[in-house]
């Protein structure tokens, strides 16, 4: 494979650095006589369905209190990176499509249909999605990342982990507080929060926030900023407490968000070493020493100035294409607890919607190749409508601690889509064909389907007999431009029921045994209608069709998949599909826990995780674009292809938690085996979904599932086992060596790969060509070693009752590939990113003023690179040359936010 070889370094530097920030506080520690000092209280969490101390809670669990949120400037998910190690949060092509990480294992890609390896739960009710959570959050009051499989105690079950919000409650004495931000790029921020008794029984809370920020890219073309903000978050609750055993909460919630995103530019050789000299035009247009396809951009408007920008944030779009989008996420939850004196029933029920909708600029550049129009029409949307019940109590005399409960879940999810094609697609789409073989002497761009005119006869005599047929198929694609899809729509109905136990018995005053099950029954139910007006598809597929079993069968196949790329065909114009599926499972955890000391936990487990299978909502998985839909029976005949299977995921695990109040340590060592595990991978023209199993025994041998050929890398049914192994270790630590100081760190090192010999389903078949790259590989976005570390001092300031705030985190990184078929053109190398925040305070924090910055150093980083769509040359193969597996395909890249820094002002009483 190729790699940088600076991994093993990297790790040094940044075990290097995590040493640098502890040594100091250790020695303090040493050295400084022990105050009182209540920072140091410990954080109760509840990832076990019942209140505990964080050192008393045997699974690997992180929690972050609210003033911790606060110094690193954390209003999303995102900003969760800097203090929680083994967690990676990231955002694409839309803001809806943030994907979660956790020890490498997370749901890739835009394709809504794969549901989250990570789910998010704001205050116990489960968010269709792991990108909802890039909303403002309001007034937390903790987070929670618990790491590994999860499901046993309710809730939806997942695979890698989950991310637990809870946001602040009512109280019944009167509060409030208020924050006014403003910073660089026009940044500006107001957040409001009231809290109170309406009487003795019934409190509220409203918050609020409003964001608005001008964007990260230039579009010099249209004259606009990309990658801005313009949103607002309010919440209200209402805490009814008429007794000491019963208690209600209603929140309800509502998030707007009219903003442009999100953009992307090209990736360089100073970027990345491995880009050579794909994005330099090529001298002669046969040479392999350029590349065709930027001689096509260029000579179709693209300036050459976009390929050598580095991390530059001059964004090439189209004239008239924009990234517009709009969001709207509400909903409503209670949740009542009602104890009975022996048990407590816990009831959360909600029901939220979802919808986003995002016009693109799809083809990243300035030449207009593929778009989506803003449109009312064009959207994703979840209803979704969630009842969860759980039972728990205690039993022979607190020696079994016990928990009951169900889930149940109706999710109802419709995507309509309007991708086209751009207004010069048909003369790319030829200029690419002319440019990239035999016939490059014809090539003129400005000229009717690239040909030179006077070369035209030339041209045609050399296809021989079939050279006017195949000339009238260039003329015909050369028109073929802003059409395609009119609406597509996709809708999935999906119900979720579990029933689930979760119970601790107490086996010794040290020595505890958990055990949990978990049943849970899926089934969902898709249907599409595709609407369609490319009718350039089917004139060129019944025009070359006598040419596909001839020696033209190359050039033909290539005019008719550009004629109909991704299956966008008149052919299914008023066209619809449906299927279902429906599945069960058992999952389950064990753990056995010991106290050998108060200050000590020792523990392993072991956990069966498992998340739904489903249904790709892309109809281009359903075949080839080169036959019709009529020649292989119809698009229902094909709908199954549609499908992909559940994974599954056996995980161990072993760790040890010590605290003594002013330092604690958590460390755990892990493994997790995933089968069937979930890819959703971009090629360039289509998103693939394919699950991903290991074999024992490859037909074709063992590197059958790297070479060129299609008929070998199947496995027979006996042979066929997990396919993606994560496994390492974890370290969390936290130290307060004197009164109003306090130090973390954590290092999570994880090896997140995939096995050397892969195949696709648990069928056998073999793995999808395009991914040739996967066996024996780190998964994308899965950097071996990552250290986090934070250092936060509140001095006092005289005898007033003033105090000050000094406050940095860092998060160290390795490297890592960003694109999830592992090409080398998309590694990034290893980065640390810091946040640091200073301030005053008035006395109980009545008022404050801070100075503040986010990626204070201006770390330049892509968060995913990916095949700009289309842009692939011809003058090479894929998977030909390792430096270039891709052939001549073209990258482009998502850029992480450069660096911010403002000024905040805080109230409360």
């Amino acid at each position: 494979m190729l790699r940088r070889d600076k991994s093993f370094s990297h790790a040094l530097k940044l075990s290097a650095a995590c040493l640098a920030l502890s040594v100091p506080s250790l020695v303090f520690a040493q050295e400084a006589p022990q105050a009182e000092d209540t920072s140091n209280d410990e954080i109760v969490v509840t990832a076990q369905g019942r209140s505990q101390l964080l050192s008393d809670v045997p699974v690997a669990i992180s929690a972050v209190n609210a003033e911790t949120l606060q110094n690193s400037g954390a209003n999303d998910i995102r900003q969760l990176n800097q203090v929680a190690p083994s967690l990676l949060v990231s955002s694409t092509g839309s803001e809806a499509n943030g994907s979660a990480r956790i020890r490498g294992i997370g749901t890739v890609g835009d394709n809504p249909g794969l549901e989250s390896s990570v789910p998010v739960f704001i205050d116990g009710v489960y968010r269709s999605r792991s990108g909802i959570g890039l909303n403002e959050l309001g007034e937390i009051d903790r987070v929670e990342v618990q790491r590994g499989p999860q499901g046993t105690l309710g809730g939806r079950n997942s695979s890698a982990g989950l991310i637990s919000i809870y946001s602040k409650k009512p109280s019944f004495t009167f509060g409030g507080s208020g924050e006014l931000t403003y910073g660089n790029y026009d940044f500006m921020r107001a957040a409001t929060s009231f809290t109170g008794p309406i009487s003795e029984q019934l409190a509220f809370r409203v918050d609020g926030v409003y964001v608005k920020r001008d964007g990260f890219y230039r579009d010099d073309q249209n004259g606009r900023d990309i990658n801005n903000r313009d949103r607002y978050f309010l919440r209200g609750q209402l805490l009814f407490e008429p007794t000491d055993a019963l208690s209600v909460r209603l929140i309800a919630d509502y998030t707007f968000r009219q903003e442009e995103c999100c953009a992307a530019t090209y990736v360089d050789q100073t970027v990345n070493q491995f880009i050579g000299n794909l994005n330099n035009p090529a001298t002669p247009l046969s040479s392999t020493t350029g590349n065709n396809i930027i001689n096509v951009l260029r000579d179709l408007g693209q300036p050459l100035a976009a390929f050598n920008q580095g991390f530059g944030r001059n964004v090439s779009v189209s004239r008239n294409r924009e990234f517009s989008g709009e969001t709207k996420d509400y909903g409503f939850s209670g949740q009542v607890d009602y104890d009975f004196g022996g048990a407590t029933l816990t009831s959360i029920t909600a029901y939220r919607q979802y919808r986003s909708g995002q016009a693109s600029d799809t083809d990243y550049g300035e030449v207009d190749i593929l778009y989506r129009a803003p449109s009312d029409d064009a959207y994703r949307q979840f209803h979704t409508f969630t009842q969860e019940l759980r039972l728990q109590g205690e039993a022979f005399d607190g020696r079994f601690d016990w928990l009951v409960g169900g889930f149940f879940a109706n999710e109802k999810l419709t995507v309509r889509d309007n991708l086209r094609f751009g207004n010069q697609y048909g003369r790319f789409a030829n200029c690419r064909i002319i440019s990239g073989g035999a016939l490059a002497f014809a090539y003129n761009p400005a000229a009717q389907s690239c040909i030179t005119p006077a070369l035209r006869p030339t041209v045609s005599g050399a296809l021989g007999a079939a050279g006017p047929l195949v000339l009238s198929a260039l003329d015909r694609l050369d028109t073929m431009n802003n059409v395609g899809t009119t609406n597509d729509r996709y809708f999935q109905n999906g119900t979720n029921w579990a029933v689930f136990t979760h119970n601790i018995v107490h086996i010794t005053d040290t020595v505890d045994l958990t055990l949990g099950l978990r049943y849970t029954k899926d089934k969902k139910k898709f249907n599409a209608t595709f609407g369609n007006d490319n009718t350039i598809c089917t004139a060129n597929q019944a025009a070359l069709a006598s040419l596909l079993t001839t020696p033209l069968a190359a050039t033909a196949g290539g005019i008719i998949g550009l004629s109909c790329q991704g299956n966008s065909t008149a052919e299914l114009n008023g066209v619809s599909i449906r299927d279902s599926r429906k599945e069960d499972q058992i999952t389950g955890t064990a753990i056995l826990s010991w106290k050998p000391v108060d200050d000590l936990l020792v523990y392993g487990s072991f956990a069966r995780g498992y998340k739904a299978g489903g249904f790709n909502l892309d109809r281009s998985a359903l075949k080839s674009p080169v036959p019709t839909f009529a020649s292989v029976g119809g698009a229902q005949a094909l709908v199954r292809n549609l499908q992909f299977d559940p994974e599954l995921v056996d995980s161990y695990e072993l760790g040890a938690k010590y605290s003594n109040g002013p330092f604690g340590l958590s460390v755990s060592a892990f493994r997790s085996d995933f089968s069937s595990f979930q890819l959703n991978t971009f090629n360039g023209t289509v998103f693939l979904v394919q699950n991903v199993n290991g074999c024992d025994n490859l037909v074709g041998g063992s590197n059958a599932d790297t070479d060129l050929s299609n008929a070998t890398g199947s496995c027979a049914a006996g042979d066929i086992t997990y396919g993606v192994r994560t496994q390492g270790v974890e370290l969390e630590a936290s130290l307060v060596p004197a009164r109003n100081f306090r130090m973390a760190a954590g290092l999570t090192y994880a090896k997140t790969t995939y096995r050397d010999d892969l195949i696709g389903t648990k069928n056998g078949a073999p793995l999808d060509a395009a991914l040739r790259k996967l066996p024996g590989d780190n998964l994308s976005n899965a950097p071996e070693l990552v250290a986090t570390s934070s250092v936060t001092w509140t001095p006092d300031i005289g005898s007033s009752g003033m105090s000050g705030l000094v406050y940095i985190d860092g998060r160290m990184t390795s490297d890592y590939n960003t694109g999830s078929d592992l090409f080398p053109q998309k590694e990034q190398d290893g980065f640390a990113v810091f946040n640091a925040r200073i301030g005053l305070r008035g006395p109980d924090e009545s008022w404050g003023i801070e100075l503040w910055g986010q990626n204070i150093f201006n770390q330049d980083y892509a968060q995913v690179a990916f095949n700009s769509p289309f842009q692939a040359g011809a003058t090479a193969a894929p998977f030909v040359d390792p430096q270039y597996p891709g052939g001549r395909q073209i990258f482009s890249q998502f850029l992480a936010e450069p660096r911010t820094y403002g000024i905040t002002l805080r109230g409360k009483f």
